[in-house]
């Protein structure tokens, strides 16, 4: 159900890993951050993380030469139930490409009439990804918003040629796969641990980013990654309230947990319209 890749072992020293924390609309006070790292093993060295407050500046980083292997926080793709209910393509690169001719309001507008003709408790359509991941249902438009970041971040992985491994074959120096960050922090601590509204960058918050942080450093956590990382952005990772440094490195930790697994980690039979999240558990993974 995928198309045709080598499947491989990758276990490189110096590995370049990024993580990328998503948002439907950079701006200055919400850019995409994208965590900049490289692993050795189950050991990955943060080394920065970089800023992209428009679209303009986000594109051009993702067409730079890799190599490298990135977790993104956006979903990869819609359920199956859904396209084919709408009569979508079935490919993940012409499933994109129809999606992308959409207007966001037009995409709003389907999704809701769908979620409308169905009964209260079931509304949203599920990717089978959803329940291990404990993500959101990808055709969701508000609380969080991903059918918008799926509409945005997909059309500019395609447009950028690179590899969205398991479901387009293109640059395979540069190896895109979806992640959640909430993967790795909700094993840790069920507490909240962010917001974008300053009011609500609590104390309690802080303390859950902290234990967070933590888990991370003793690789104390489901993927077992240990981040490694300079102290002042250690600080920035737990003072930063609406966690986006945090998440793109939570996001580069799925990049890296994947790196040491054949096929990165992914089933061998992917649903290329539904796609799969790096570090959510299935049957025979290793």
């Amino acid at each position: 159900m995928q198309p045709s890749h080598d499947l491989f072992f990758v276990k490189l020293a110096g590995m370049q890993i990024v993580g990328v924390d998503f948002t439907s609309a950079p701006r200055r006070a919400k850019p995409i951050t994208v965590a900049v790292g490289e692993a050795d093993g189950a050991v990955l060295r943060i080394a920065r993380v970089d800023s992209h407050a428009g679209w303009a500046s986000y594109e051009d980083w993702l067409a730079q030469p890799g190599p490298w292997v990135g977790g993104f926080d956006f979903p990869f793709g819609l359920s199956r139930e859904l396209v084919e209910h709408l009569g979508w393509p079935q490919t993940w690169a012409e499933l994109v490409t129809h999606c992308a001719t959409l207007e966001r309001a037009e995409l709003r507008t389907t999704f809701k009439a769908f979620c409308d003709a169905r009964p209260v408790g079931n509304k949203f359509a599920h990717r089978v990804t959803d329940g291990p991941a404990g993500s959101s249902p990808s055709m969701k438009w508000v609380n969080p918003p991903v059918a918008y970041m799926f509409h945005e971040g997909t059309r500019r992985l395609l447009d950028a040629g690179v590899t969205v491994f398991g479901l387009h074959a293109g640059d395979p120096r540069r190896i895109a796969l979806e992640a959640y960050p909430g993967l790795v922090a909700r094993a840790v601590t069920r507490a909240s641990y962010k917001s974008d509204e300053r009011a609500k960058q609590t104390p309690e918050r802080r303390a859950a980013r902290e234990r967070i942080v933590a888990a991370l450093e003793d690789g104390t956590h489901p993927l077992g990654v240990r981040v490694v990382m300079k102290k002042a952005l250690r600080r920035e990772l737990i003072e930063d309230g609406t966690a986006d440094w945090l998440d793109a490195v939570l996001c580069a930790v799925a990049a890296a947990w994947a790196v040491q697994r054949p096929n990165y980690g992914l089933p061998l039979q992917l649903d290329p319209v539904e796609g799969w999240t790096a570090g959510a558990m299935h049957e025979g993974i290793a």
